[in-house]
């Protein structure tokens, strides 16, 4: 399993947007790190989806292999005086490996710990026999109420629909810069698309759409919660699915979701699923639940402010 996130070509998308990056690769390790910075001067450093082990290049001595990486993790971040470094790995087995005294659980993630991923080898009649039925209805509503979905440059379109979906539904959201140069992040490994949904030529939903390997990546939404009855959101997602499919991508990760934090999108995501207690890889799709978010402190002080302040705050 692997993540875009630990590309080459998003770690110099991290470096456009102005961070500080490293990427620890020996062969057997492999591992993208990123230095965010927060308040009072201070910094940590954060290895999404990460790290990558290759037990098929590791002869021996993997224990040895994962300390001289957890050696370099600590001298990286006390040359650059961060305050800790945050790992948040895909399977339980890398967590496994890298557990050691120090390292901590975290309650704070970047990532989503859950996601929703569709199976497209599935017919299109099967899919939407598997997806709950209001959404199956939904998708109806808006195909009698002639909603249009087409791919898109038009940024400033899809920015206005997130100014008002951010404040609507008080989450956040970065600068319109980075989606601009997200949208221009299209190479061999990684490739990224806006796609919007039109009433009456009045863009009402919009999306952007990561490609990477056999995947397609629903990585940003927004609407306009004026039209909301047009269920335009549910047009988008079934043309984004079937044009995926055909062109071949085997999955559709809709990418988050936490019923406490965007209960409405989580429903929304599950009902592309049509079961939010689903695992089987062989049905329309299934959920997954990475690991967690884990902590290696470098300075205990200032690693106890960070947390203190975040309770607080």
């Amino acid at each position: 399993m692997r993540s875009f996130l630990q590309t080459t070509e998003w770690l110099k998308f991290q470096e456009s947007i102005g961070h500080k990056t490293w990427r620890f690769d020996d062969g057997k390790i492999r591992s993208n790190i990123i230095q965010h910075k927060i308040p009072f001067g201070k910094n940590y450093l954060y290895i999404p989806h990460g790290p990558e082990i290759f037990f098929d290049n590791v002869q021996s001595g993997l224990k040895n292999e994962v300390d001289n990486f957890l050696k370099y993790l600590k001298e990286l971040a006390k040359e650059n005086k961060s305050v800790f470094v945050k790992m948040e790995p895909l399977t339980d087995v890398i967590v496994e490996l890298i557990f050691r005294k120090g390292i901590k659980r975290s309650k704070k993630y970047i990532q989503p710990q859950k996601t929703v991923i569709l199976n497209l080898n599935l017919s299109e009649e099967e899919l939407l026999l598997r997806m709950h039925h209001k959404t199956r209805y939904n998708i109806k509503v808006a195909e009698r109420n002639q909603i249009k979905v087409e791919g898109n440059s038009d940024l400033d379109a899809f920015w206005e629909l997130l100014k008002n979906t951010t404040k609507r539904d008080r989450f956040y959201s970065h600068n319109k810069e980075y989606y601009r140069k997200l949208l221009a992040l299209n190479n061999n490994a990684l490739k990224v698309d806006l796609v919007l949904a039109y009433y009456n030529n009045d863009p009402v939903a919009g999306a952007i759409m990561l490609c990477y390997g056999d995947t397609a990546y629903y990585l940003h939404g927004a609407s306009d919660y004026n039209h909301r009855h047009l269920m335009a959101p549910y047009a988008l997602h079934w043309e984004i699915i079937k044009r995926f499919k055909n062109l071949g991508f085997k999955f559709y990760d809709l990418w988050g979701i936490d019923t406490q934090k965007w209960s409405g999108v989580t429903r929304f995501k599950l009902g592309w699923l049509g079961s939010s207690k689903s695992t089987d890889k062989g049905g329309g799709g299934r959920l997954v639940e990475y690991p967690g978010s884990f902590d290696m402190p470098i300075s205990k002080f200032w690693y106890f402010a960070y947390n203190l302040a975040r309770k607080v705050f």
